[in-house]
């Protein structure tokens, strides 16, 4: 038996690839296994190559795996593009119908299992992925019952009969893939999993779910890869709290419509990726004068420009941090997990009105839009706090209220619109306390430095994820967002080579926690930055923040994949 498996479903888009692995994966998460998949896929809406890489584990797992034991092809540009990451053990399942070829350099076995004629056979060549699911059982010796509450879930509503049909075609691909596998029946038969009872869902729903829950009514957003899952999971739940989406005509729209509502009491946010974002720059500004809370995602993905939208990069940090012309206080926070993605989105609505500020949520392709299993959530631990907001009218008086009042933290009181004594003046140019234009330099200093005191110090539970196992390491891995599971599995092995490893994970970009990465960059030899992007924007971050320009080298990956375990790991080990 084995404790993991690296499972990938290939073929073209539109093809129902992406259904053959949710099946698949959502079986194997109820049964107690974790799980980790990353998709493949085009930028169009059918045609083009596309898969979906599964990674099933009896431990907890956060990335994709450097190999393959089983890959399904439904035709042979999948075998082509996908056969070397096998294995000399792996197998390739492949449809019959195309008469795949085995590539001459590799070990792995084919099987060709007649996909499409068995789903034909019981009604339909729409049923082929079914019987590859079914195939992969066999593999696996699978009890092919565990996938019936999930074939009845998916399609219980066009019938039972349907429901019927799809698991006879998972038991005929069992069937014929057993009799060809013949003793190897269970060749990579999987240790048992536990059998509790975890969340399996992508990035982008924890982060809709997590505003829900932090309290968010209403989302102004245009739809965008990789970020609109966020919409369209909120379209369906916030009217069941009273809430609202609006699909907006644009992203410059969907921002200020945001900040508006904001203005009004109302937690919003928007959601886009890096060319929403850019658009969205202006707008953010405004949020930043005006002192309006405001929460925007951003889903990284390949740029510049249109770049490579359904692919993996992480080149937005400088342009969430300095893309603003002017310069305005925000926060940029950047989950690592699923779990976390959660927790943060709720957390962003708090830290937006108790610093008065536009919080970006960053967040890559591989997190937003990769699915991982997930604990059950805390919601006893989400907070509602919502800083220096006035609820109770104040007394009349003659004089405007003074909603830019100088403090010694920088944030002033703030009250919603149409509340007795509340009146103020609201501008995007420069104003005095009460919100009156004002062009004089003495006020430009006193209001210029109140809003950049705000955020000097932000209070963040958890600015830097930490794993450090040594006082003075020889090696500092630094990371954010989705990288996190790939350094910690290099870090696994770099310790079986006898190097010392540290780990800090940055989970607050900016205000950068300089304060929480000096000590660990400090008591490291050598510091590695892993990032997806060509110039090494965290690593010039962190030398902006805490020197050590000498001391900091880079990893870096920008050809729209994700890191694999051995590309850290061997890059890493180089530098010994």
């Amino acid at each position: 038996m084995i404790n993991q498996l690296s499972w990938k479903v290939g073929g073209q888009q539109g093809e129902g690839i992406e259904s053959t692995g949710e099946i698949f994966s959502i079986a194997l998460n109820r049964l107690g296994y974790y799980l980790y998949g990353y998709r493949h896929f085009s930028s169009r809406i059918k045609g083009g190559h596309t898969n979906n890489k599964i990674r099933v584990s009896t431990t907890q797992t956060l990335s994709v795996s450097d190999d393959l034991d089983i890959l399904v092809a439904f035709d042979q540009e999948t075998i082509d593009v996908n056969y070397k990451e096998l294995h000399d053990k792996g197998i390739i399942i492949a449809d019959a119908k195309f008469n795949p070829q085995r590539p001459e350099d590799t070990n792995a076995k084919l099987y060709a299992v007649p996909f499409t004629d068995i789903a034909t056979e019981l009604g339909t060549s729409l049923m082929k992925n079914m019987v590859a699911v079914g195939a992969s059982c066999a593999v696996l010796n699978l009890d092919i019952e565990v996938f019936k509450d999930v074939v009845q879930e998916i399609f219980g509503r066009k019938g039972e009969q349907i429901v019927q049909k799809n698991m006879d075609a998972i038991k005929a691909g069992y069937d014929y893939m057993k009799e060809e596998l013949g003793d190897q029946v269970g060749a990579m038969q999987l240790e048992k999993g536990d059998g509790k009872k975890r969340l399996f869902m992508i990035g982008n729903d924890a982060i809709a779910l997590g505003a829900l829950a932090g309290g968010c009514r209403f989302m102004a957003a245009y739809p965008i890869t990789p970020a609109s899952e966020i919409m369209e999971y909120l379209i369906k739940k916030l009217p069941t709290v009273g809430g609202t989406v609006i699909q907006t005509e644009d992203e410059i729209a969907a921002c200020t419509m945001a900040i508006g509502a904001n203005y009004g009491g109302i937690r919003a946010m928007t959601a886009s990726a890096g060319p929403g974002l850019s658009l969205k720059m202006e707008a953010i500004g405004l949020a930043g004068i005006t002192e309006t809370p405001v929460v925007i995602v951003d889903t990284q993905r390949g740029g510049p420009s249109t770049g490579l939208p359904t692919k993996q990069e992480q080149s937005d940090l400088m342009a969430m941090i300095y893309g603003t012309h002017g310069e305005i206080p925000k926060i940029v926070m950047a989950p690592s997990t699923v779990e976390e993605a959660f927790y943060d989105a709720a957390e962003a609505f708090n830290l937006a009105e108790e610093y008065q500020c536009p919080v970006i949520l960053l967040t890559d392709l591989q997190l937003s839009l990769g699915k991982q299993t997930v604990e059950p959530l805390d919601y006893s631990k989400v907070e509602i706090r919502r800083g220096k907001l006035v609820t109770e009218d104040l007394p009349a008086t003659d004089s405007y209220f003074k909603r830019y009042e100088v403090t010694e933290d920088g944030i002033s009181p703030r009250v919603i619109p149409g509340m007795k004594g509340g009146i103020h003046h609201v501008t995007g140019v420069e104003h005095d306390e009460t919100g009156k234009p004002s062009e004089s330099a003495a006020n430009r200093i006193v209001q210029m430095d109140k809003r950049m005191r705000k955020i000097k110090n932000v209070r963040f539970k958890t600015p830097v994820h930490k794993n450090v196992k040594h006082e003075q390491a020889d090696l500092l891995i630094v990371g954010f967002n989705s990288t996190r599971g790939v350094i910690e599995e290099a870090m696994t092995r770099l310790e079986q080579d006898g190097i010392k490893v540290n780990h800090a994970h940055v989970r607050l970009i900016h205000p950068f926690p300089t304060n929480e990465m000096l000590p660990l960059i400090q008591s490291a030899k050598k510091v590695v930055v892993v990032e997806n992007n060509a110039t090494g924007q965290l690593a010039n971050i962190m030398k902006m923040n805490v020197g050590h320009i000498d001391k900091i080298k880079s990893i870096l990956k920008y050809d729209g994949n994700p890191f694999l375990p051995h590309e850290i790991h061997s890059q890493c080990k180089e530098l010994f």
